[in-house]
């Protein structure tokens, strides 16, 4: 992996004041990217994009005369320290700008969100299906979008501890998502928790075959920490305002302990990456 294709793309994302978190952010995108096997002049396909960072990795493999197009549910002035639409801003005036599409506040399950039968050659879905309300809606998108492309390419966090420092991040995101069985609406990271066999069963039942699975470990990623610093801040603010039951509150405060136990012990590690490659059936 070339060191100095990463740099590129760093500096057309133009996040100099971040250039050492956003190097191990890209790199750990471009190692989904070469997973997955795309390639050059592809039309792509990114549900979810935020703010850019699978989608200059994605623009950069399709080469000059591939294309990108990336819709994301969120607003423009959603995200910080840039916002989505500020982030989009920028590649648009990068390099790669040409070959790239962002819209927000795209729901891809409206009726509004429609393309053509194989319109493109690859849909990826790359760590956005925890933002998600329900198993149900992840089974709602995976099958509209099959008419759409010949090639799902689909990742998100491991949920299979392999290293005792992983526990934060494990612990952390449990956490997240049993406090969401309580909330009528969320901005949370983790709204729903997918495991690797939820993805595998729900992606088949969309009428999609898996062909390559594999389970990518960047240790240098800092989603880790970032979602465990966030969850010992807010859960028990909320664990405060929500219509938690007292044995479940009971049962969270409880986690929090150990979830505090094992970030006062060492930063950690971040969970791996669990990523598939699917054709339609």
């Amino acid at each position: 992996m070339s060191q100095t294709i990463i740099r590129d793309l760093i500096q057309y994302m133009d996040v100099e004041d971040n250039a050492d978190i956003q190097y191990i952010q890209t790199e750990h995108r471009m190692k989904l990217g070469l997973f997955w096997g795309i390639q050059e002049g592809s039309r792509v396909l990114e549900i979810g994009c935020g703010q850019g960072d699978t989608t200059a990795v994605l623009a950069h493999l399709v080469g000059e005369h591939g294309y990108v197009h990336g819709v994301d549910i969120a607003p423009v002035d959603y995200g910080a320290p840039l916002t989505v639409g500020e982030a989009a801003a920028k590649l648009r005036k990068s390099p790669l700008g040409d070959r790239i599409r962002m819209d927000y506040e795209f729901d891809i399950l409206s009726d509004q969100a429609q393309f053509t039968e194989n319109e493109f050659d690859v849909i990826v879905l790359s760590h956005c299906s925890w933002y998600l309300k329900s198993f149900d809606e992840l089974a709602q998108i995976l099958s509209k979008v099959r008419t759409w492309g010949h090639q799902l390419c689909f990742a998100e966090w491991d949920t299979r501890v392999t290293d005792v420092s992983q526990l934060s991040h494990w612990l952390s995101v449990l956490i997240q998502s049993q406090v969401e069985c309580y909330k009528e609406n969320s901005f949370s990271n983790v709204r729903t928790l997918f495991t690797p066999e939820d993805i595998q069963e729900l992606v088949s039942a969309a009428g999609w075959t898996i062909k390559e699975e594999i389970s990518i470990h960047s240790p240098e990623l800092q989603d880790g920490h970032w979602e465990t610093e966030m969850t010992l801040a807010e859960a028990p603010v909320e664990l405060q305002m929500l219509p938690i039951p007292d044995k479940v509150k009971t049962l969270l405060l409880s986690e929090l302990k150990l979830l505090r136990t094992h970030h006062v012990a060492g930063p950690g590690s971040p969970l791996g990456t669990y990523a598939i490659f699917a054709k339609k059936q």
